[in-house]
């Protein structure tokens, strides 16, 4: 898939030029936000079409002020219908317009979760927990090996090949244990006929759980729904930073005003003065 969209982007370039007669200086600046946005941007298929899933790439550069972020979402979206001009189908994810109400993450509610896990497999399981308890990026969790995992932590080799150590909880310990102990696998911890498991078998995988309660779910809202959860408990926000292995706490920044959000939803819920009429 990298392959093919680092492919597409170098024709795009040159269309830009060929074509539309842009100057040289437009052209890199288009070239240097495709650039930036495709480190973070989740890009994967789905009934034939190619996704580009705006979400963390949009939390990263949330702090940059609506101007800038509208520049650079631009030359994604101009990249997009290059290549449905050229015959493949491919959408662009989170594409709201530039405010930050909308930039705000959706977590997924712990009971939903709880529910979820109940009629789940031992394998649909651990990967459901992993993403939620570890807050893994799914390339991460694709990509986590045998020897990164230790008694109480694991080791994890984000984006830049930038490690990170996490820890993990005795229950979701006493999971893996259960499943390598039902499971025979040689190098990573998601592995079928010997091959590390796809990023996209693990979102099919996360689809169907959650699926089955009726609700639709992404791997990245259960990292969402795990740095919302520590934030909400008290973690500091620089912990919480390191541990989601966020470049800037400028990123991590956002989970607090999604804190902020509910616990301004709670506190109408909550007092018995609100809601009555004047």
């Amino acid at each position: 898939m990298n392959k093919l969209i680092d492919k597409q982007k170098v024709l795009f370039l040159e269309s830009l030029e060929e074509q539309k007669g842009y100057s040289d200086l437009t052209i890199m600046s288009y070239a240097q936000s495709i650039e930036e946005a495709l480190r973070f941007i989740e890009v994967y298929e789905e009934e034939g079409r190619i996704i580009f899933d705006l979400m963390p790439y949009r939390l990263h550069i949330a702090a940059l002020n609506a101007k800038t972020i509208s520049k650079k979402l631009s030359a994604l979206r101009s990249f997009v219908l290059f290549l449905n001009d050229n015959q493949m189908k491919a959408s662009l994810k989170s594409d709201e317009s530039v405010k930050t109400a909308k930039t705000l993450p959706k977590p997924i509610l712990h009971s939903y979760i709880v529910e979820a896990l109940e009629h789940a497999d031992l394998q649909e399981k651990l990967i459901v927990i992993l993403l939620y308890t570890l807050g893994l990026r799914v390339s991460e969790l694709a990509n986590l090996q045998l020897a990164d995992m230790k008694d109480e932590w694991v080791r994890i080799v984000g984006k830049g090949d930038k490690q990170r150590d996490v820890p993990i909880l005795a229950t979701t310990k006493e999971i893996i244990d259960d499943y390598l102990d039902t499971f025979s696998m040689k190098k990573f911890l998601f592995e079928k006929n010997g091959e590390r498991l796809s990023e996209n078998s693990l979102r099919y995988i996360i689809t169907k759980v959650f699926k089955r309660v009726g609700i639709k779910v992404t791997p990245h809202q259960l990292r969402h729904s795990y740095a919302t959860a520590l934030l909400n408990g008290g973690a500091p926000i620089a912990d919480v930073s390191e541990l989601l292995g966020h470049a800037s706490m400028a990123t991590t920044q956002i989970y607090t005003k999604l804190g902020t959000a509910l616990k301004q939803k709670n506190y109408n819920k909550a007092h018995p003065l609100c809601g009555l009429e004047s």
